[in-house]
């Protein structure tokens, strides 16, 4: 009577592989690590350089704050463009935030409780910006601005109406998710108890939609402040410079560690930003399920 032939090992091992490779996660891990390494790097080597004794930007000459507050005519704190640059991206950012995110959030909650004809149109129009080249609705907004309408004109309050143009739909994106989450029930609870309908907007709903607009405004205040091509698109002079804008004609130029140093502040305040926003969010959302528990209303909790 013949053997029968086991299969050795190896091949059972490499069967085992070949039919679910992924079971360990190893090179899932591999990927994500090799893809952090390709996107943070750069950016750790250009923060890096902001603080180079010297001139070049890619040879260390040692440890220095010249290029932020040393240097008496390039530093950030001293180089009069910079700084009017920083202003200026800092000015748009928190106007963008200040008139797009209460709009975001009357428009929002309108096209979430409308139900009549033309509802749907007007709900694919309001996201229309998001898949709209930027550079098409920059050219846009240039020529309207400048042909059709006689203000704004291009400049600071042209760079403001720009931004709001496209930042409202991300902030109807952020608030509409969290009301068809929430649901119509808390309003009519309320109404049921007497509250007019403004009242059970402001005193219901809201409060439960407070970390969703915290986070629209940081995420307004992030994309505003980086973005380049409507900002250059509807800029008059270096007082509507931007530091996008400087960053791509300096350093395409005369690129010096300063720049690095502007790119760093301007990443650490957008960082701060969303940071701010993320602890806010999560401090509402806390406080409303300690405060829901009690009402016996802990399904509505965020």
């Amino acid at each position: 009577m013949s053997a029968i032939a086991l299969p050795s090992r190896g091949s059972t091992s490499l069967r085992t592989w070949i039919a679910n490779p992924w079971r360990r996660h190893r090179l899932l891990a591999l990927w994500t690590w090799c893809y952090l390494a390709w996107a943070i790097v750069p950016v750790v080597i250009a923060i890096g350089f902001s603080f180079n004794a010297g001139r070049s930007r890619s040879v260390w000459q040692g440890w220095s704050l010249r290029w932020w507050v040393g240097d008496p005519d390039l530093s950030v704190l001293h180089d009069p463009t910079l700084t009017s640059a920083i202003r200026q991206s800092l000015v748009l950012a928190l106007a963008t935030m200040a008139i797009a995110t209460p709009i975001g959030v009357a428009l929002a909650l309108g096209l979430a409780r409308w139900r009549g004809r033309g509802s749907g149109a007007a709900n694919f129009l309001m996201l229309l910006p998001l898949v709209t080249p930027e550079i098409v609705l920059a050219t846009g907004l240039f020529f309207t601005l400048v042909f059709l309408y006689p203000l704004p004109r291009p400049g600071t309050l042209g760079q403001i109406a720009g931004h709001v143009t496209w930042s409202i739909p991300y902030v109807v994106v952020v608030l509409r998710g969290r009301i068809f989450g929430v649901g119509s029930e808390l309003e009519e609870a309320a109404m049921d108890l007497g509250a007019p309908p403004l009242d059970a907007l402001r005193r219901a709903l809201l409060p439960v939609l407070s970390p969703a607009i915290f986070a629209a405004f940081s995420i307004v205040f992030a994309l505003s402040i980086d973005d380049f091509v409507t900002s250059q698109f509807l800029a008059t002079d270096l007082r509507t410079q931007t530091v996008p804008m400087l960053i791509y004609s300096a350093g395409r130029t005369a690129p010096n560690p300063a720049l690095n140093a502007t790119a760093t502040l301007m990443l650490a305040i957008s960082l701060g930003a969303l940071g701010l926003g993320a602890a806010g969010m999560s401090r509402l959302a806390r406080r409303r399920g300690i405060e829901a528990e009690p009402a016996d209303v802990a399904s509505l909790r965020l």
